[in-house]
């Protein structure tokens, strides 16, 4: 078996997504020799309306702990909330997604309602998907259509409710996109500037843009040069992109 290069990489995806949203970044990890694992959290025994947001904490953290170190975590929306919360003590280099915020920041996100089974899957549309995702390209629009799938309203509501989360122990680069509806690039903003984190700003990315919007191949470049900075150094610096992202130092 050969011994990656790089290192480890665990990406947690986002609530109503699945490891498949990881597959561009995936992708360009893998070519520079750093170990991929990008799984699906999976609903409790109980059914999907009964999982809490522990159980998705469990299963994130026990994916973490097997690989070998250094270990990269990356985690996008509710999968950066997640990422946040099992850091400390486990991970190398920390990368936040537009990542649901823990407390207090999680306050200043926009009030939601959500049923005990959130029906993402079933009410899916193709040009719902779309709007969602208008930094896409249609390919991409319709991979992404095809795979949603619904989610737990009880951990919906826990996120957005705040969890008190002490900051990581390593070094924390925020992706914040500029037209993100789902949680303002000045939420992010504030989380950053709190842990000393750095930022990379997309200007034009919506909310699972980076993933899978047309800047994605060169946000996992970015994301790729500063963790090898953070490999080698111990901090990195924010990274130097020739592209629409604007990274700035906190």
């Amino acid at each position: 078996m050969r011994v990656p290069r790089a290192g480890h990489a665990l990406l947690l995806h986002g609530a109503g997504g699945g490891g498949w949203e990881w597959a561009i970044w995936s992708g360009v990890f893998e070519a520079a020799g750093l170990a991929v694992s990008a799984p699906d959290l999976v609903p409790a025994g109980a059914g999907l309306a009964a999982t809490g947001i522990e159980d998705y904490r469990a299963q994130a953290e026990a994916a973490l702990r097997v690989l070998p170190r250094p270990r990269l975590l990356v985690g996008a929306s509710l999968g950066g909330l997640l990422a946040a919360a099992i850091a400390r003590g486990e991970a190398d280099a920390l990368v936040l997604v537009n990542p649901l915020p823990p407390a207090p920041w999680a306050a200043e996100l926009p009030a939601r309602d959500w049923p005990a089974r959130v029906p993402w899957a079933r009410l899916a549309r193709l040009d719902s998907t779309r709007r969602a995702i208008p930094d896409a390209d249609p390919a991409s629009a319709l991979y992404a259509f095809r795979r949603w799938r619904d989610e737990s309203g009880r951990v919906l509501r826990q996120a957005h409710e705040g969890l008190d989360l002490p900051p990581p122990d390593c070094p924390v680069l925020c992706v914040a996109s500029g037209q993100d509806r789902d949680v303002p690039p000045g939420v992010t903003d504030g989380l950053a500037r709190a842990w000393g984190a750095d930022r990379m700003a997309l200007p034009g990315a919506s909310h699972v843009g980076p993933l899978l919007g047309r800047e994605a191949v060169a946000c996992a470049e970015a994301v790729l040069a500063w963790w090898r900075r953070s490999a080698v150094a111990g901090r990195p610096r924010a990274p130097e992109l020739r592209s629409p992202a604007s990274p700035t130092r906190r």
